[in-house]
C-alpha cells in the first residue's frame, strides 16, 4: 500500500523576471507567475516520486488564480481535498530576483492578510486528515506567518502524534516573517514558538544556520556568510538538538557552502539517534565530498527538495536505512538546483542515477 504523507503550509504566487533580470529592468513588461511554498513543494516532489501526498492549506474562494493554483497541485498528483476555500483573505505572493555570481537572490514577501494567515486553526479537521497518514511534514515558515498559523501548527503536530503519525519539521528560519507579536524580536519569537512545537517532532531538518537562529545551537568554527563550514561540528549540533528534545530520533542538516549565488558546494549530514551515529553524503572513497554545483539555475526550493527526498527514502524499502536515505535526499536536492521554479521535477530514476555516480549530465538517448 502506498504510504500517505500530509503537509501543511502556505502556497503563494511566485512572481519573477525571466532569467537573472532585475525588476527595474523588466517592468513595465513581461513577468512570470508560478506557484510555490515550502510544504507544497515537498508534497509535489513526493507525488512525483510516487507517494500518496496531500497538501493542507487555505486559499480564497471564488478566485480564479487560486483555482489555477489548486489545479496545478492536482495535476501533479497532490491530494488537495484538505485545502480550505475561505471567504476572507487573499492569495499570498512573493517576488523573486534570481541572483548570479556575487549578487545574491532577493525575496520580497507580499503575504499579509492571506487566507492561511487569517483562517482559525479550528478550520482544519486534523483527525480526518491524519486518518490514513503515515507521515506529517511542516516547516518553521508556517508558524511564522501569523498567530493563527502558529496555533494551527501546534494543534496539527499534537494531533499527528495522537494519531501515531511520524512528524518531520524543517526549521526554515525566515526573519522577514516572524512579526506577528509586536513586542517580541523575530528570533526570540521563533525560538519560543518552535520550542513549543519540537516536543512533538520525530525528524528535525535544517540548514547550516537554522539551529543557531531558531534554537541558539551553533556549529563551532563555521562561517556561513563566507561559505566556510566545519562539517564535523554539525554532528555536535544534531546531538544537542536530540539532547534538548529526546523525542527526536533523527536530525538532518544540509551543508551549503555558498561560493557565489551560482556556485555552491552541496551535501548533508543525518544523525540517527537510535544508533548514535552520523551519516554524510555524498561520499567519495569513503570520505565526504560535496557535490560541486557550478551553474545554479534556481536554488529556491532546494531545502524543500531535500526534505522530500529524505521523507521518501525513509518511507521506501531499500532506501530507508540512514546511509541510503541521506544519499537519496542530497542527490534529489542537488538535481533541484538545475530546475527553474520552486518544485523539484526530478524523478526517482534520475535521483538514483546520480546516487550511483552518473553526474556528467550526458544526453540520455
Amino acid at each position: 500500500m502506498t504510504k500517505r504523507v500530509v503537509t501543511f503550509g502556505e502556497i503563494m504566487g511566485r512572481i519573477a523576471p525571466a532569467g537573472f533580470l532585475r525588476f527595474t529592468q523588466c517592468l513595465p513588461g513581461s513577468i512570470e507567475l508560478t506557484f510555490g511554498g515550502g510544504e507544497a513543494n515537498v508534497a509535489c516532489s513526493l507525488a512525483i516520486f510516487g507517494l500518496d501526498a496531500a497538501f493542507v492549506s487555505a486559499l480564497p474562494a471564488e478566485n480564479a488564480v487560486a483555482d489555477a493554483c489548486v489545479h496545478r497541485l492536482r495535476g501533479l498528483g497532490v491530494d488537495v481535498s484538505g485545502i480550505v476555500r475561505a471567504r476572507d483573505g487573499r492569495l499570498g505572493l512573493y517576488y523573486l530576483e534570481t541572483g548570479a555570481n556575487q549578487r545574491g537572490s532577493n525575496v520580497i514577501y507580499d503575504r499579509a492578510g492571506s487566507s492561511v494567515a487569517i483562517v482559525p486553526s479550528a478550520a482544519y479537521d486534523w483527525a480526518s486528515l491524519f486518518a490514513d497518514a503515515a507521515w506529517f511534514h511542516i516547516t518553521g515558515i508556517t508558524p511564522a506567518i501569523s498567530a493563527n498559523t502558529a496555533d494551527a501548527a501546534l494543534e496539527a503536530v499534537k494531533a499527528a502524534k495522537q494519531a501515531g503519525v511520524t512528524v518531520s519539521c524543517d526549521l526554515n528560519y525566515r526573519k522577514k516573517l516572524w512579526k506577528w507579536d509586536a513586542g517580541t524580536e523575530p528570533q526570540a519569537l521563533a525560538e519560543r514558538t518552535m520550542r513549543g512545537i519540537l516536543p512533538f517532532v520525530d525528524v528535525v531538518i535544517g540548514n547550516e544556520e537554522d539551529a543557531e537562529k531558531v534554537l541558539g545551537i551553533q556549529a563551532v568554527d563555521s562561517d556561513v556568510e563566507s561559505g566556510e563550514l566545519n562539517v564535523g561540528a554539525y554532528e555536535g549540533v544534531a546531538r544537542e538538538i536530540v539532547a534538548q528534545f529526546p523525542n527526536v530520533s533523527k536530525v538532518a542538516i544540509t551543508l551549503r557552502e555558498s561560493l557565489s549565488a551560482t556556485h555552491n558546494n552541496w551535501g548533508a549530514l543525518l544523525y540517527d539517534a537510535n544508533v548514535g551515529e552520523s551519516f554524510l553524503a555524498p561520499l567519495s572513497s569513503g570520505s565526504y565530498q560535496p557535490y560541486e554545483i557550478k551553474t545554479i539555475v534556481d536554488r529556491v526550493g532546494g531545502g524543500d527538495s531535500f526534505a522530500a527526498g529524505l521523507i521518501f527514502a525513509l518511507l521506501t524499502e531499500g532506501l530507508d536505512d540512514s546511509a541510503n536515505a541521506i544519499r537519496y535526499a542530497v542527490a534529489a536536492s542537488c538535481l533541484k538546483h538545475s530546475i527553474s521554479g520552486d518544485i523539484n521535477y526530478a524523478t526517482r530514476p534520475e535521483v538514483e542515477a546520480l546516487m550511483g555516480g552518473a553526474a556528467s549530465g550526458r544526453v540520455s538517448r
